[in-house]
């Protein structure tokens, strides 16, 4: 079975390195971006299966990287967005430009398997 690519764009290291160890173990192949110019050079680069993304990052908000993929790169890839930030402005903001999924902080690595699964099942 070929591996899933997942791009993981989250700034907390520590939330970070365990969400990618659930993320691997699980059976994804895991990039890590640690802020939202990384992000941008690496969907420019490679465009990966799913992204799972913060909405507050350092230089591009998970909101603009929403508006990027999906109006800029044209791509359909799921976007989850998880974000401590949850409020409704954002949360709308978010599905409004084509995320497929908000979770709340604190995430369980746990659900975001089971939402990541679940969004590529749709593929």
């Amino acid at each position: 079975m070929v591996q899933k690519k997942l791009l993981l764009a989250e700034d907390d290291e520590l939330l970070a390195s365990l969400l990618t160890f659930r993320l691997e173990k699980g059976g994804y192949k895991v990039s890590r971006s640690k802020d939202g110019k990384a992000v941008k050079e690496h969907l420019t680069k490679e465009m990966p299966d799913i992204i799972v993304s913060d909405i507050m990052m350092p230089y591009f908000s998970g909101i603009e990287l929403i508006d990027f993929v999906r109006n800029e790169l044209k791509s359909k890839v799921p976007i989850i967005i998880i974000s401590s930030a949850g409020n409704e402005e954002n949360v709308l903001s978010a599905f409004e430009l084509g995320a497929n999924d908000f979770i709340s902080k604190p995430v369980s690595p746990s659900e975001l398997l089971v939402r990541v699964a679940r969004e590529l099942n749709k593929i």
